[in-house]
């Protein structure tokens, strides 16, 4: 047996422990202007911060660091805890997450820059011009560079900033996982607020279990058909017993027109009309805006806000402006003592047009919002 055969092999030097955005082992963790000051040298165009001045900076960074991660986190739980399903309750919730990402994002960005202004040294350069290739040796010289940026950083010598930063990077790390899961749209609170979205009160009864009456909007009258007999005639009506629901009221809000019956075209559904009155939503299919602005002689239905107009005599199709879909038309008929009343909701949802419309129209349909 040969004396190498009797020979034990020597373990390697213990390979120093990498940490997390720092540079390879064997890499000097000093950066030039440091270095140079550890050696008792000045280093043309580059100026220290006060190591005074920068452990209290150090600190301030981490406070802003601290608050992102609980402000991340308080996005995370506002997303949980406040629902939506009104206006007011979606406007609760988007103050709250619209807040604390703000503080999150805010606090984040403030402690890099006091990082990078009250920590990192200084420097006075002068860019020359050159060609637009770069050689090896300049691309030698920019590695080195980045590593020495990141040395100079402080991202190994300030354990207090290295852990901060990544703590606060953590919850904002899973913010837009909590956002994208709103693309399933069967069992979020959106889903709730879009199926909302899909119905209005004129489905409902009455407590007596009656059709709900059109009422004039302001006054909360009634309306007799009989009453309401001169063509070219319009009228901003609500549901009976809503005129003071402002959530119910931002859908289910009215207008009837009076028409002569040879003015009424194709487009208008004739078994949801009596005696020549129509009842449409007030809802522009554009934004939302109440459109209600009515030309006798050309049956235009203009929306002020971006000018969406809309024919009346027939189905209030949409001839000019930025709106898609024509006006809902609601199905109406009167009731035993000559009052309008409501045969159904609107066989579409009201108002703007969303991402989720079409499976709306279907469920409103299917659920009898063609009666």
């Amino acid at each position: 047996m040969t004396d190498n055969e009797h020979e034990i092999e020597q373990p390697d030097e213990r390979v120093p422990k990498r940490v997390i955005g720092t540079p390879a082992p064997g890499t000097p963790m000093l950066g030039q202007a440091e270095a140079a000051e550890a050696a008792g040298q000045d280093v043309p165009g580059v100026t220290l911060q006060d190591e005074a001045k920068a452990r209290k900076a150090e600190k301030i960074v981490a406070l802003c660091f601290t608050i992102t991660f609980f402000a991340a986190i308080a996005f995370i739980i506002s997303y949980v805890v406040f629902q939506v399903g009104t206006p007011d309750s979606t406007g609760v919730s988007n103050m709250a997450l619209g807040a604390s990402l703000t503080v999150a994002v805010l606090g984040l960005a403030i402690g890099i820059v006091v990082w990078v202004r009250m920590i990192m040294p200084k420097y006075s350069l002068i860019q020359e011009r050159h060609e637009m290739a770069s050689d090896e040796p300049d691309r030698e010289v920019v590695a080195d560079t980045f590593v020495q940026g990141a040395n100079e950083s402080g991202f190994v010598k300030r354990k207090l900033l290295r852990r901060t930063l990544l703590l606060a990077a953590a919850p904002l790390g899973l913010v837009p996982l909590v956002l994208l899961r709103d693309l399933d749209n069967s069992n979020m609170p959106g889903a709730k607020f879009n199926k909302l979205l899909r119905h209005t009160v004129w489905g409902e009864k009455t407590k007596e279990g009656k059709p709900l009456r059109l009422v004039v909007e302001g006054t909360g009258q009634p309306i007799r058909a009989a009453d309401f007999n001169s063509p070219g005639g319009i009228l901003s009506v609500v549901p009976e017993g809503y005129e003071h629901d402002l959530n119910a009221l931002a859908k289910a809000t009215l207008i009837l027109i009076k028409f002569r019956p040879e003015e009424i075209k194709g487009g208008v559904n004739k078994n949801w009309i009596h005696d020549g009155i129509v009842a449409y939503s007030k809802i522009c299919t554009h934004v939302g805006c109440p459109a209600a602005l009515y030309e006798q002689n050309t049956h235009h239905i203009l929306c002020p806000c971006h000018q969406s107009t809309f024919d009346a005599a027939d189905g209030a199709k949409v001839i000019f402006g930025p709106a898609a879909r024509p006006l809902p038309q609601l199905p109406i008929t009167v009731d035993d003592q000559g009052y309008l009343i409501a045969k159904g909701d609107f066989d579409v949802p009201v108002g703007p047009s969303y991402w989720e419309r079409g499976d709306a129209e279907a469920e409103v349909r299917m659920k009898g919002g063609q009666a």
